[in-house]
């Protein structure tokens, strides 16, 4: 996952000056470091302005820097006459700061994530609040607004590239409505404050949902004595069940009784009921009106216009061809499901809430796969090396481990990266890969340094960092990784190598600044590399003797266990891309009856289970994904197609690895994604091969 950013700060970064002020808010910038520098015999990285272990007062008085700078550079670029801009004296200045005040930034804000001290991950979150909110101040200028799209109106080109950074410019303004009269941006203000209101509350409403089941130890049966073992416990001594997801998800994995499952699906289901089912409706009443004054029919033109899809009648189009290819397959899949289901449970009805707890059970039968010994071939030190291996023969790579660099901690590992045959420097990635307390929770690539191209024709390295999870080594025991987390590696690095090799002239457009239907189709290809043979045979070796890695029987278990029941999982996932792109498509949708006419028709007749409303508790279309909650399954066909017709024949062949490195990784968000995708690939993305890769593994 490339991380999510609430705003582009790069906005606040662009939106500057004349080519004189970019030294001076540059130099004042890094004076901010330089006693920290002093203290430290460490080695600098050459090219990265990023530093590590600043202290919470430096992160303040950075943030001051960063501010005032900015202000100044709008002030200035806001007074230069508008018969007298030209690219010189505003756009390359623009890209200049844009490039080298980035790191700087991230300097001040990645710190939350990592850092072992309270008062710094304290620090850094205030900094970030305070200079999203400088960006969101800066968003709002018409002053600046005027100059930038003076210069656009002059169509003085420096290249294409530079055309469509001009256009990023104008259109990132008007998207804030700058373009508008100022009773229509008051209005737009006071829509955009109700909105986030209302998502708030209604992910609000979900988090503060407290309520539970109970269930005697017989209703549980299935699940493991570890589990039990975590569940409170009532006065009665029946074990509570809480509606958060990862009990839900136990429970409907594993319990064996039919009633139980039924029971927490439907409670889990019906959360927050009508109090969240009024907050979407008005939620999307209020998204529609707002996109209206910007010149859009609906929200859904409006989030989907600035993506790869460009329209909602194209993912439409897209969601319904892949529901309807993979029916067949979804039926097939769902009769083995319920043949089981009779066999154990006699002529009870097969519900949705039966579709997880029976394809496992099918899945322990069909596959000769025992996670928890697997798990045994995967330390971790031998699964990134074979990674590192894999990733420089199929991209022409070479990573450099640094052992006297900086770092925040000292599980904390930095590699450099040269281009293998100009021995180029592309750029630097720090890998932070063990749990500690107060460390960010998730698995993520962070972007701390963007590659650019400077007026002087030198380049501006790229620099990465790959924040994850796992349990350290202990008592001399390697840490040993489920292969869930192998999977989560692979792709985790594709955003890495993805971020590293990106040859944009402009930071904007670098790295995993690109389309957001795009940025995770080269993780999610290079993701598919964790499946092959060659690659499960190079990063697996058993703990107490690496020599012998997984059995071939094994690699192929686990490429038909992948594909297994996915084609009714997918179905299900359908219906909620559906039911999201429907509501922010048109007015006045009553979700309830949605959801009921939706779900028979997309999951092969199951009903909606009685009594739910899933609509309020649906936080994707609340906050974050909506109108666009289609996009994962937009990458997952795209990366399939890729992999089936490229590298799936020899998935290491190194001249299909420099192909996508240039013509898919390298050129960057300036280009438009289906065009490097179509460059690839000799022909437009198909959603063929990934429909096939479904049927090829079916039972």
């Amino acid at each position: 996952m490339a991380t999510d950013q609430k705003r582009d700060r790069s906005n606040l970064l662009a939106l500057t000056g004349t080519a004189a002020l970019v030294a001076l808010a540059v130099n004042l910038a890094v004076s901010a470091f330089n006693s920290h520098k002093r203290r430290t015999k460490k080695k600098d990285l050459p090219g990265s302005t990023v530093r590590v272990n600043l202290s919470a007062s430096e992160i303040r008085r950075l943030a001051d820097r960063i501010i005032a700078n900015s202000k100044v550079v709008h002030d200035r670029v806001a007074s230069v006459p508008l018969d007298k801009v030209t690219y010189m004296n505003v756009v390359s200045p623009l890209a200049e700061l844009e490039a080298q005040q980035s790191p700087m930034i991230q300097s001040c804000v990645f710190p939350k994530l990592v850092s072992t001290s309270d008062d710094v991950r304290k620090a850094s979150a205030e900094a970030e609040r305070r200079i999203d909110g400088h960006v969101l101040i800066c968003s709002k200028r018409e002053d600046v607004y005027r100059v930038i799209k003076a210069v656009s109106a002059r169509g003085e080109w420096m290249s294409a590239e530079a055309k469509h950074y001009i256009q990023r410019l104008v259109r990132d303004f008007e998207q804030n409505g700058l373009n508008l009269t100022g009773a229509k941006r008051e209005q737009m203000q006071h829509l955009k404050a109700q909105i986030d209101e209302l998502s708030f509350r209604y992910i609000k409403n979900l988090n503060d949902d407290s309520s539970f089941l109970l269930f005697s130890v017989a209703d549980l049966a299935g699940l493991p004595p570890d589990f039990l073992k975590g569940l409170d416990t009532a006065e009665n001594g029946k074990f509570k069940v809480t509606l958060r997801s990862n009990f839900v998800a136990a429970v409907l994995e594993l319990c064996k009784v039919g009633r139980t499952r039924k029971m927490v699906a439907v409670a889990y289901g019906r959360r927050c009921g009508e109090d969240n089912l009024l907050v979407l409706k008005n939620l999307v009443q209020l998204r529609h009106k707002y996109a209206r004054l910007l010149g859009y029919s609906n929200y859904a033109d409006y989030v989907v216009d600035l993506r790869m899809a460009k329209t909602p009648s194209k993912v439409f189009e897209f969601l319904e061809e892949i529901s309807i290819n993979l029916s067949d397959l979804a039926a097939k899949e769902l009769n083995i499901l319920k043949d089981l289901k009779k066999k154990e449970e006699g002529d009870v009805p097969f519900g949705i809430e039966d579709l997880l707890y029976y394809a496992k059970r099918v899945e322990e039968q069909k596959f000769d796969l025992d996670f928890g010994a697997l798990k045994q071939y995967f330390p971790f030190n031998l699964v990134l090396s074979g990674v590192f291996k894999i990733f420089q023969d199929l991209f022409g790579l070479r990573f450099e481990e640094i052992s006297d660099a900086e770092v925040w901690h000292g599980d904390v590992r930095v590699f450099s990266v040269f281009d293998l045959s100009s021995g180029e420097l592309l750029g630097y990635f720090y890998l932070d890969m063990y749990t500690r307390e107060g460390k960010y929770g998730h698995t993520c690539v962070v972007a701390l340094q963007n590659g650019a191209l400077s007026l002087d024709g030198t380049r501006q390295v790229a620099v990465a960092l790959l924040i994850s999870q796992f349990d350290k080594d202990i008592g001399g025991h390697p840490g040993l990784l489920r292969f869930s987390e192998v999977v989560n590696l692979f792709h985790e690095f594709g955003h890495v190598v993805q971020h590293i090799c990106n040859r944009a002239t402009f930071a904007r457009f670098s790295g995993l600044h690109v389309d957001p239907d795009f940025v995770e189709i080269p993780a999610q290809v290079l993701e598919n590399l964790c499946y092959e043979r060659f690659a499960l045979k190079l990063i697996s070796g058993f703990h107490q003797d690496i020599t012998k890695p997984i059995k071939d029987e094994i690699c192929k278990s686990l490429k038909r266990w992948r594909h297994s029941f996915s084609a009714l999982k997918l179905k299900q996932e359908i219906l909620y891309c559906l039911f999201d792109q429907i509501i922010h498509s048109a007015d006045n949708i009553d979700v309830v009856e949605l959801f009921k006419h939706l779900h028979p028709k997309v999951m092969l007749g199951l009903p909606v289970l009685e009594g739910t409303n899933p609509a309020s508790c649906f936080p994707r279309t609340a906050i974050g994904y909506e109108a666009a909650c289609y996009s994962r399954i937009w990458s997952e066909v795209f990366a399939a197609d890729i992999f089936a017709s490229k590298f799936s024949g020899d998935p290491s062949n190194q001249h299909v690895g420099m192909q996508f490195r240039n013509k898919v990784l390298g050129p960057g968000g300036a280009n438009e994604p289906v065009e490097l995708l179509s460059d690839f690939l000799g022909r437009e993305p198909s959603i063929q091969a990934f429909v096939d890769s479904k049927a090829e593994y079916s039972f």
